[in-house]
């Protein structure tokens, strides 16, 4: 997802066609756009506590960006709409370095109007994942520095573009506790990195347990990789790219057998006979479903 831009395109009503009892406005129900967009925050109200969920947008035959390499040639104004509240809602936005570098992210704030959905919250934060510790331009020595999640290494390159009290060092990834027995939270993920976990950790640790992951795809691939996501949102517009985009989950994909009890993939060796198999599906349940002039808007439960 790109960055929240000064300029607000004109909003569209969005339909209700699913929605559970008793969490806001109803199936059938047609939500027209309000300055304070209560109704809609409504339906995406999370309880207490950390949170971490994840706002894609795909196009119909499932590519992640169009042909400029970026999710806004494929989003629209229902899209944006949600990406809004979903902001506004959070406490701190999480994305990956490339992701940050594609879609031109500068540090960030509430979305115009919607600052009452915070309830006397802190300004949004912006938190970047990354290995090497490098930021782009646009978020390095700016007044408002995002996190910096990296490792011990990449924590040195980060320190010359952000203060030291904004770099959380965590990682590796695959390491578990020594004499520790493996377990699924403790295997590789598909796109080895700094360790998700304890990051989402030290976030919540600083008053910032409610995460909007907005990419890109190998970010996403890791927190489903290691079960931290806990909810999905994504937008489907109607829009066809052809080949080449990648789909909104990417990275290498887990390889290899099932941990007893586990519901991912170990990683294994592949075979020179053609791809190795993806991990098991994952079922999450359809919380709700909007809908716009052919874009769709799921919001899907993980737990």
């Amino acid at each position: 997802m790109s960055a929240v831009s000064d300029v607000t395109p004109p909003l569209p009503a969005l339909d209700v066609l699913l929605a559970p009892p008793g969490s806001g406005p109803g199936a059938g129900t047609r939500l027209e756009p309000t300055p304070d967009e209560e109704p809609l925050a409504a339906l995406y109200a999370v309880p207490s506590g950390p949170h971490v969920r994840a706002n894609m947008v795909a196009s119909v035959d499932g590519g992640a960006w169009g042909p400029d390499h970026r999710s806004g040639s494929i989003n629209d104004a229902a899209d944006w709409r949600v990406f809004r509240v979903l902001r506004a809602l959070a406490d701190v936005v999480l994305v990956g370095a490339g992701t940050a570098r594609a879609e031109g992210y500068t540090s960030l704030d509430v979305p115009r109007g919607l600052e009452h959905l915070r309830a006397g919250r802190g300004p949004l934060e912006l938190a970047v994942v990354t290995r090497s510790g490098h930021l782009p331009p646009s978020l390095a020595g700016g007044d408002r520095p995002p996190f910096v999640i990296t490792d011990e290494h990449g924590a040195i390159v980060a320190r010359a573009c952000v203060p030291a009290d904004r770099v959380l060092v965590v990682g590796p990834a695959d390491a578990a506790p020594p004499g520790a027995p493996p377990a699924p939270r403790d295997l590789p993920s598909p796109t080895p990195g700094p360790d998700l976990r304890a990051g989402l950790a030290a976030l919540a640790d600083r008053g910032l347990g409610r995460v909007l992951c907005e990419g890109g795809p190998h970010l996403l691939a890791d927190l489903l990789a290691l079960d931290l996501l806990d909810e999905l949102c994504v937008t489907t517009t109607p829009v066809i790219v052809g080949p080449g985009p990648g789909r909104i989950v990417g990275g290498l994909p887990p390889l290899g057998g099932i941990l007893p009890g586990s519901a991912r993939a170990t990683r294994a060796t592949g075979t020179p006979e053609g791809p190795a198999a993806s991990a098991p599906p994952v079922h999450p349940r359809l919380a709700h479903l909007l809908h716009a002039d052919g874009t769709l808007v799921a919001r899907w439960a993980l737990r």
